[in-house]
C-alpha cells in the first residue's frame, strides 16, 4: 500500500471515530522559549519530529537555569486542542519537567503562561512520552512552564493534537 493511500485510510479512521481528523499540528508550529542553554538546545527542536531523548544529538530543548523557564508553539490560529504529548529526556534530567504547566490560549500576556491550564505533568519517566488530554480547550498558543521555581526546561518532542479543519488535508 502506498504511504498516500495509507494516510488517506489512516485520516478516513480518524474521521469515523471522533467525527473529524485529528492530526499533529506541531509540524507547522513556531516555537519558541525563554532562553536557550546552548547551541543543541533550540526551540524547534521539540516539533522537529525527532524523538530521540539525547539532548547532546541536537534533538531537545533546553533553556538556561532561570525563574518560571517557558516554551511555546504558535499555530498560526486558533485550534481546537485534544492533546498534547510530551517527551522527556532520557540522557539526564528527567525529573526537571516534574511539575510544569501545559497552558493553551491565544494570549501573549506573561508570554502566553497566563492562558488556561490544560495539565499539570507530575512526572515523565527517562526517555518517556506522556499524553494529557486537553479536550474542548481552544487556542492559538500551547506553552509549557515551570511555575515558580528556577530551573531549566528541556524537552525532546511536543505532539499537539487537534482537528483538522479541512478533512480533505490529512
Amino acid at each position: 500500500m502506498t504511504m498516500i493511500m495509507l494516510s488517506t485510510v489512516l485520516c478516513i479512521i480518524l474521521i469515523l471515530e471522533f467525527g473529524h481528523a485529528q492530526v499533529n499540528l506541531s509540524g507547522m508550529s513556531r516555537a519558541t522559549q525563554s532562553s536557550v542553554y546552548d547551541f543543541r538546545g533550540h526551540a524547534m527542536n521539540a516539533v522537529d519530529g525527532n524523538l530521540d531523548t539525547n539532548y547532546l544529538r541536537s534533538s531537545c530543548t533546553a533553556t538556561q537555569r532561570e525563574r518560571n523557564p517557558w516554551w511555546r508553539a504558535d499555530l498560526h490560529r486558533t485550534r481546537e486542542i485534544h492533546s498534547v504529548r510530551v517527551t522527556n529526556r532520557k540522557d539526564c534530567c528527567s525529573g526537571r519537567l516534574n511539575g510544569a504547566e501545559i497552558r493553551i490560549g491565544d494570549s501573549l500576556h506573561n508570554n502566553g503562561n497566563s492562558n488556561p491550564k490544560c495539565a499539570t505533568i507530575r512526572s515523565i519517566a527517562a526517555g518517556r512520552s506522556e499524553t494529557f488530554r486537553c479536550v474542548g480547550m481552544q487556542g492559538r498558543y500551547v506553552n509549557i512552564v515551570i511555575p515558580g521555581r528556577s530551573d531549566y526546561l528541556s524537552l525532546c518532542e511536543v505532539e499537539i493534537y487537534g482537528t483538522q479543519e479541512n478533512w480533505l488535508d490529512c
